[in-house]
């Protein structure tokens, strides 16, 4: 076994595979001379041998050889050489100008080929870098949401946000308008991506409490006072804001209610999110809600509130799509489900009743849930 490079520079590494010595050196000089780094081997266990430390480009090899050999008939032996690995073949005595040929060919599939893996690498690399990007986008929509439970003397609140991939289109919160006076949203932007997620990052900052005057379910007036926005103008001024100012062809779905914490009394606004549950003290599951069109599909509609009384001991249960259309073998879990989980989970508190809702939801689902989950939980004391 010998190396033999030429003058002109080593250009791809061969191995050469024969039992006879001088077909060997023949084939090796010929390859040497134009420019191939050439490695020699006497029998297959060699070549093996030699092939598990060094990396060839090329391996030619004669087919009949002893201890290592190849099939024994015509066709049907190059059909199963093809098959076993083999990429070309050539018949002896080998023509000097057909082997270079074939050589010259597979070193364009090996260009193809490292060009490919070259392409690979840099997408790897933009995929990595859009996974710690994302990873980081969903930390800071996780952020939007300040506390996930809040306690007032009269109620409390427990909120659930999962998406169900990096980023989601779901956000839900709460607010303090006034003193005993609170505000609870949820919405669901149409889609899953980062537009989606930006969406309602702005949203978030249009609803939340941090921004003051600007809050869009409040107004200020002539004397300084601060007024609350009725349920159904909140979801009238999104609607406008979506088709005048946003400039974006979304739209989302909204639940906003306003709660006094003090009577009970909730004013509830529905466009196109699923309908709240009312668990009442006594177990009985209400439906309520109106329906009403998603906001920024139509730029001149208008939705109806609803009015209803929470009574000591009462839950209000405010859920996402993903919940009443979780997939499971039965079909999708509906409010039928939802308010049979609700009743099962009756005796625990917000936060973990939300959690066991969301327990309950993946062994129903049976695998990642394909939508996101989010839900509002509210509890009246007395």
């Amino acid at each position: 076994m010998r190396d033999l490079v030429t003058d002109i520079g080593v250009s791809r590494r061969v191995l050469v595979v024969d039992d006879s010595r001088a077909q060997r050196h023949l084939l090796a000089v010929q390859l040497a001379r134009w420019g191939y780094a050439v490695t020699e081997a006497a029998t297959g266990a060699d070549a093996l041998a030699l092939a598990r430390v060094h990396d060839f480009d090329f391996v030619i090899s004669d087919w009949m050889m002893p201890g290592l050999t190849g099939p024994e008939s015509g066709q049907e032996a190059i059909a199963t050489g093809l098959d076993g690995g083999a990429d070309d073949f050539l018949t002896k005595p080998v023509s000097a100008l057909e082997l270079r040929a074939r050589l010259r060919a597979g070193d364009r599939i090996l260009g193809m080929q490292a060009e490919l893996l070259a392409k690979n690498h840099a997408l790897r690399r933009i995929h990595d870098a859009l996974e710690a990007d994302l990873s980081q986008a969903r930390r800071l929509q996780q952020s939007l949401i300040r506390d996930r439970h809040r306690d007032y003397a009269a109620g409390a609140v427990a909120l659930m946000m999962r998406p169900s991939g990096h980023v989601g289109g779901d956000l839900v919160g709460m607010v303090d308008l006034m003193p005993g006076r609170i505000g609870l949203y949820a919405l669901d932007v149409a889609g899953h991506g980062v537009a989606a997620a930006l969406m309602t990052a702005r949203l978030a900052g249009l609803l939340s409490e941090g921004t003051g005057d600007r809050n869009i379910a409040l107004e200020v007036a002539l004397d300084g006072r601060r007024r609350i926005v009725p349920p159904d103008q909140v979801a009238v001024r999104l609607n406008r804001l979506m088709a005048d100012e946003f400039g974006v062809e979304q739209y989302f779905t909204l639940v906003w209610a306003e709660v006094d914490l003090a009577t009970g009394h909730v004013a509830l606004v529905q466009a196109g999110h699923p309908h709240p549950l009312i668990l009442r003290q006594g177990g009985r599951v209400e439906v309520v809600g109106s329906g009403g069109f998603p906001i920024g599909l139509l730029p001149d509609a208008d939705w109806q509130p609803v009015d209803f009384v929470l009574n000591p001991g009462d839950r209000l249960l405010i859920p996402s799509d993903g919940l009443t259309e979780c997939p499971g073998t039965d079909g999708e879990l509906g409010l039928s489900g939802l308010s049979r989980l609700l009743r099962r989970t009756a005796d625990l508190d917000g936060r973990a009743a939300l959690a066991a809702i969301e327990s309950a939801l993946s062994t129903y689902a049976g695998a990642e849930f394909p939508d996101d989950l989010s839900a509002i939980l509210f509890d009246r004391r007395a």
